[in-house]
């Protein structure tokens, strides 16, 4: 375990080099781990563990007909290794709960009921147990309940450890009902092929994970492109200059500087005229936007992100008006461009991402 200076604060970090794959192995080599849902993490996080040699079986529902027709063209048996939910649950000793946020709590009652004592319920997120209020999700005393939470979507949990890098994830204990969840939720971390992993609560990672997603990685980051994108396009721009202007240069170029050694070093390698108009105007859009996160977090907080989650998620035609949402998105001008403008990149580079991330996609839980 290494101690780490995180801007001046001094946190804990589990790495694989300390806590290797064979320690892994042998906190659990008597357990198999049940990857109950084969949506967006579950293909990722069961195809890693099964990579990595550890005993790991499939829970998924026959209804879900995608679903279980992934499962098994990944290689996963019916009957063997692909089992439906109940039947998982009981062959399992580590439950891996990695169904949607309202399907855990539609089929919390199958999962509790197949719990035995000392078992691991394992999630990727703390939306049921820091809402169990709402959700209704109260495992029993005694089992572990533990977290592992990969920070980035099954997409890139499969992709980067197949580059041997890794996805970096956090890790919490919520119950320690055998004396042993500790170790397990850092051998299921390290199992799962994280880079390092680092310790959270529950409560802060669902916190933060539900402002993370509505904000700047994903609800934040749209709504400023298209803010952006259609300022463009009133003043007289091409769809594709807007396009680059706004997303292609961003993505393609400068996060990946910012990536490679921070934001400083990628403003340092732009143009003085780029410099000095970012530094003058990342205040005016500080101060536009932290009231909104301000009232996101509390949001957040007090469960009303979530009662509209379970709300909305649990409607009888939510997939059908989802759809129609993303198609929205999908139809607008300025994703059409997009499309357009990826279509121009070299074809080897898209073939070798789609190579690597074959039957995974989403973000978060499944």
């Amino acid at each position: 375990m290494a101690n780490i200076d995180f801007g001046g604060v001094t946190e804990e970090v589990i790495m694989r080099k300390e806590f290797t794959l064979a320690k892994a192995k042998r906190v659990l080599k008597d357990e198999t781990i049940a990857v109950i849902g084969y949506g967006v993490q579950g293909p990722a996080q069961s195809l890693n563990m099964r990579d990595n040699g550890f005993n790991v079986i499939v829970g998924q529902a026959k209804s879900f007909k995608n679903d279980w027709d992934r499962a098994v063209e990944d290689g996963w048996k019916p009957g063997e290794t692909l089992f439906d939910i109940e039947e998982a649950v009981e062959r399992g000793t580590v439950v891996q709960y990695l169904v949607s946020d309202a399907a855990q709590k539609a089929l919390w009652p199958v999962v509790k009921k197949g719990l035995k004592a000392g078992d691991a319920l394992y999630f990727s997120h703390g939306f049921s147990i820091v809402y169990g209020d709402q959700t209704k999700v109260i495992p029993p005393e005694d089992v572990d309940v533990i977290m592992v939470a990969p920070k980035g979507s099954g997409t890139s949990v499969r992709r980067n450890f197949l580059s041997g890098a890794g996805i970096n994830s956090s890790f919490a204990v919520h119950q320690d009902a055998t004396g042993r969840a500790r170790d397990r939720a850092i051998a299921l971390g390290i199992a799962i092929g994280s880079g390092y992993l680092f310790p959270t609560t529950f409560e802060h990672e669902v916190y933060s994970d539900l402002t993370g997603e509505r904000g700047v990685l994903m609800g934040a980051l749209a709504g400023i492109m298209e803010a952006q994108y259609d300022v463009l396009r009133k003043n007289g721009h091409s769809p594709s200059e807007a396009f680059n202007e706004t997303v292609e240069e961003l993505t393609q170029s400068l996060i990946r500087l910012v990536d490679e050694n921070g934001m400083d070093w990628m403003y340092s390698n732009c143009s003085a005229t780029a410099q000095r108009g970012a530094l003058d105007w990342k205040p005016k859009f500080r101060k536009a936007v932290e009231p909104v996160f301000k009232e996101l977090y509390e949001r957040v907080k007090s469960g009303a992100e979530t009662r509209r989650v379970l709300r909305e998620c649990g409607r009888e035609d939510y997939r059908e008006r989802l759809a129609k949402e993303l198609a929205e998105i999908h139809d607008s001008e300025m994703w059409r461009a997009g499309a357009a403008s990826r279509a121009l990149r070299p074809k080897e580079k898209a073939k070798t991402i789609t190579r690597a991330t074959k039957g995974v996609s989403g973000r978060g839980a499944n």
